[in-house]
Parts: C-alpha cells; structure tokens; sequence
C-alpha cells in the first residue's frame, strides 16, 4: 500500500461522519435552489419539492442525486461509522416509488429531452448502480423506483449519442468525458443483465470523441468556472477502456510531459479566492476532481510505471489543498462538494 492509500485510509475514516451529516442536511433543504430547463406558456412553474419530490433539495436537481449517492455509499460500505438509521429513514422517505414517479412524470415530456444532460443523468445512473448491485432489503425497494427513472435517461443516451458528432469538453455540467465515465458502471451492470446497448453506445462515442486524442493542451486549464479538469476527465475515462500497458501509451501521446510534470498548470492545485461566489467555488471541486482522477490515472497504469510517483504526489496536493472545504463551510461549496470528497475516498 502506497502512502498515500494509507492517507486516503484515514481521511475516510476520520470524514464519513461529517460527510453523511452533510449529505442528510442537504437532502432536505429546498432553499436556495437553481434549476435551469424550458418554461412553457401557460405551464406554472413549480416549487423544487412539486416538480421533484424526491430530489428538491441540495441546491439543485444533480447535486441532490450526489448527496443520495454519497448516503447510500457510506451506508453500503461504512454503516458501523455513520448514522445508518438516520439515513435509511431519509431513503426511505425520499427513494420510494410513489416520489421517483414524480421525477419520471417531470422528465418524460419532450420539452426536458435535454435537462440534466449529461451530467444528471449520469448522477442518476451511478446511483441506481449502488442501489442495483447491493445486496440489502432496503437496496432493492430504492433500486426498483430508480430504475423506472434510469430508464429515462438510459434511453435519451440511446438517442443522443449517436448523434453527438463533437464531445463538450470544458469543465462544467456538460462535459461529455466524465458523463459517460459515470455512466459506464451502470451500462455495464445492464450488459450483464441481457442488455449490452447503453455499454456499446458509450463504448463507441467514447473512442469516436477521444481515442486518437494526443498532445492535449492542459497547460490552457483551468478556466475560472471550472469543476472538472477536462484533459483529466478523459484521461480516466479512457483508462476504463483500455488494459494497464494500452493505456500507458495512450496516456503518453495524450499528455507526454507527465513525469517530468508537465504541464505545471495540471500539477499545482487551483486558487479558490471566494467560496461564497457560486461559480468561483466551482474551483474547490476541480481540485478533489482532478485528485481522483490522478489517482484512477495511478491505479490504472502498470506498477512499474515511472510516472506514478508525480502523479501520486499532485493527487495529495490537491487533496489537501480542498478537502477541508468539503463540509462546513459555504453552501456554494458544500451543496456539492461532500460527493467529489468521496468519490475520491472511494
């Protein structure tokens, strides 16, 4: 176990307390809310918990389905450090069929063919994949309304994609790279299950957009909204598809300059200079995104390789540099923030 796998270790399990409690928190808080799609003439515009009685709260619609990942992960894997009764009621009142039929009734018009794309959906994907593959009575009930609004948007992927000529590669709610990473897991569980067509499609888009990608200019990031690092976004998505010494060779055509840690930009965490801005605390996110996908790149080369000392090296600096800021502090940060936290822990 490397040093920072022990590190990793012990922020885990000196955190999953405070994260679920962050996540219990904001599950349930309707306001402030952001919500962005088509309003139509003569259709109300409706209170968060009325268009979304399951996820109204957490700021907005995805970072809701965040904070329900981040509930069931630690419940899944971690109940003896967490308030496990607590949180299962919260799922049970907010995971249940009658309220996910709410979502699927709020997304199934035309008019929201293109809401929550893809970064929500995929939340959705990842969560019902936590629900689908875990072996617990209470698991399964979540799983069967989360798979009704799976469904949804397991299908819009189906339309979509084959028609997403280009990939959106900036580092916000867009980006197409860490949509369909997020995706694979479930796709794959389905494919096992008799039905291969999601895994295919974000198979082909993945290598369609990215495979021949070389020379990446990430000395250009970040810009100044940014929450993913999207030269990373896809080097990890990429290491999904590909065997340890493939993808070795992919990565050094991708970014070449890796052991010599280049380009700087990459390996210095971001300044966050106003947690309160909204956008500009999108930052402290971008530095816990790019410390997990540094560590996925890690994992995903071969032992030997020479890079994996930099690179675990700038996966503790980002850490440190964002972690504190997962909980406690402003809501701008700590809608969302508490996800990336443990996705990285994870």
């Amino acid at each position: 176990m490397s040093d920072w796998d022990s590190e990793r270790e012990r922020l885990l399990e000196a955190s999953e307390d405070t994260l679920a409690k962050t996540a219990l928190t904001n599950v349930v808080r309707e306001y402030p809310h952001h919500e962005s799609h088509w309003h139509l003439e003569g259709v109300p515009i409706l209170s968060p918990r009325l268009a979304h009685p399951c996820s109204y709260g957490s700021f907005d619609w995805h970072s809701c389905v965040e904070m329900f990942w981040v509930l069931v992960r630690l419940l899944r894997h971690h109940s003896d450090l967490v308030p496990a009764d607590e949180i299962r009621s919260i799922l049970d009142e907010h995971l249940t069929i009658d309220a996910l039929a709410g979502e699927v009734a709020f997304f199934t018009p035309e008019e929201h063919r293109t809401t929550q794309r893809p970064y929500g959906w995929s939340a959705l994907l990842e969560l019902t994949f936590e629900t689908a593959t875990w072996d617990d009575p209470d698991a399964a009930r979540w799983s069967t309304g989360l798979r009704e609004l799976s469904a949804i948007f397991v299908t819009r992927y189906l339309g979509w994609l084959p028609k997403a000529t280009y990939p959106i590669r900036y580092g916000v709610h867009d980006n197409g790279a860490f949509g369909l990473s997020r995706a694979l897991p479930y796709a794959r569980h389905l494919s096992e299950h008799g039905d291969p067509r999601l895994h295919q499609v974000l198979t082909e888009t993945a290598w369609r957009w990215f495979g021949s990608d070389h020379d990446y200019p990430g000395s250009w990031e970040p810009s100044g909204a940014d929450f993913l690092s999207p030269a990373l976004a896809e080097a990890e998505l990429m290491s999904r598809l590909l065997p340890a010494a493939e993808f070795a060779d992919w990565l050094g055509g991708f970014l070449p300059g890796v052991a010599e840690r280049k380009p700087a930009t990459l390996f210095a965490p971001v300044t966050v200079s106003d947690t309160s801005d909204g956008l500009l605390a999108h930052l402290h996110g971008l530095n816990l995104h790019r410390a997990w996908c540094w560590h996925r790149l890690a994992r995903a080369l071969p032992d030997d390789d020479e890079r994996i000392p930099a690179i675990l090296e700038t996966t503790r600096a980002h850490t440190q540099a964002s972690f504190t800021q997962a909980t406690g502090g402003a809501y701008m940060v700590e809608h969302f923030l508490a996800y990336y936290a443990l996705l990285l822990l994870s």
